[in-house]
């Protein structure tokens, strides 16, 4: 009998396991992959970190949780200066200077919130209705058709007239040359990649990779005094209000007889009739002498049941069916849900590694 059976073997079991361990308790983690770290989980390929389920880049104000990661890896300095690409027209991102430069010919900070607010006061007359109208009214034409629309298009797998508009409640706006995309204080990717902190994380917990909880279900139950649940919360409850609504990924990894592919670690292709978001070359993560290269596209998907779910969709909808499922989940005695299948929000790392702090502190 163990104290805790973790279902998943992602950051949120991780950080929770190592705290619970430390304290005496006896953890047994289960995995349906093959593998440790979740959507976070890495490997060496050509020796060259692959971030197998999209880039992560890890980033945080909180010192605390910086200081917590950096006992299982070592950081780089690595900054997140991702390239926008409209049909062959290269922009930075965020939105900054260099952007607005490239846009318009502007060269101060006056002249690109001149021509932002003119752009955007025609659609400030009334309030927004859906995505588009609120994008429009906050940073005008030029940047929405470009940048914003058919990247968002893509993503969502929907129109941007009938996405509703609370899920860009904001767009950052900088007025200086910085393409730093995160403004957080500390930053970094870990040298020995994410699956290796996990590992080092579990280190005193036994783990059954390729194990699904639900092919039997009622046995797992038994193994443990509690569960802690990292997957789909709507599929722990067989469905009975509905599955919630999430978006997928496929992901095209291969290998290039090249140094160098497209001198930048990501690049988003923002013109929706490019079929994928974007292109991930890994290397400039952990740069390193190599006379290969390896490139990953990303293929936004629709979610059905039998594939991986990657991002929960913030409907209204949605909301309304995860409250009932949050209820129910309050009247488990002996089951948590974690991460961001199990809370259905769509947590940085950080944040996962936070929460799942807080509650392991709440072990006697």
């Amino acid at each position: 009998m163990y104290d805790y059976l973790l279902v998943g073997a992602g950051l949120f079991s991780a950080t929770f396991a190592y705290e619970a361990t430390k304290k005496g308790k006896k953890c047994l983690v289960i995995e349906k992959r093959n593998q440790l770290g979740g959507n976070a989980a890495t490997e060496v390929l050509e020796g060259i970190h692959v971030h197998k389920y999209g880039a992560h880049i890890f980033h945080t104000n909180d010192r605390r949780i910086w200081d917590f990661v950096n006992q299982f890896s070592e950081f780089s300095s690595f900054v997140n200066s991702p390239i926008a690409n409209f049909k062959g027209e290269l922009y930075n991102l965020p939105f900054n200077m260099n952007t607005f430069n490239k846009l318009w010919g502007v060269t101060t900070p006056d002249e690109a919130y001149q021509k932002i607010e003119e752009q955007a006061k025609p659609y400030c007359v009334k309030p927004a209705t859906n995505l588009e109208e609120q994008a429009l009214a906050l940073v005008g034409s030029d940047i929405y058709e470009k940048l914003i629309k058919g990247y968002t298009e893509k993503q969502w797998g929907r129109a941007a007239k009938d996405l509703p508009s609370f899920i860009i409640k904001r767009l950052p706006l900088r007025f200086t040359f910085d393409n730093n995309y995160f403004s957080d204080k500390y930053q970094g990717i870990p040298v020995d990649g994410y699956s290796s902190i996990v590992e080092r994380m579990f280190a005193k917990s036994d783990i059954e990779l390729s194990t699904d909880f639900f092919k039997n279900r009622e046995f797992h139950k038994t193994r443990a005094k509690q569960i802690i649940f990292t997957g789909m919360i709507d599929e722990y409850y067989d469905y009975q209000f509905g599955a919630l609504e999430y978006r997928s990924l496929r992901f095209e990894t291969e290998v290039l007889e090249k140094t160098n592919y497209q001198g930048v670690a990501v690049m988003n292709f923002c013109d929706f009739e490019t079929p994928f978001t974007r292109v991930i070359e890994h290397k400039h993560f952990l740069p390193m002498e190599n006379k290969k290269t390896i490139v990953t596209k990303e293929y936004p998907t629709e979610w059905k049941k039998g594939i991986e779910p990657y991002y929960p969709i913030n409907s209204e909808q949605n909301s309304k069916v995860y409250d009932q499922y949050k209820e129910l989940s309050q009247n488990e005695s002996n089951v948590i849900f974690g991460g961001r299948l199990g809370a259905y929000s769509y947590f940085d790392m950080w944040q996962v590694i936070k929460i799942a702090l807080e509650l392991a502190q709440t072990i006697s």
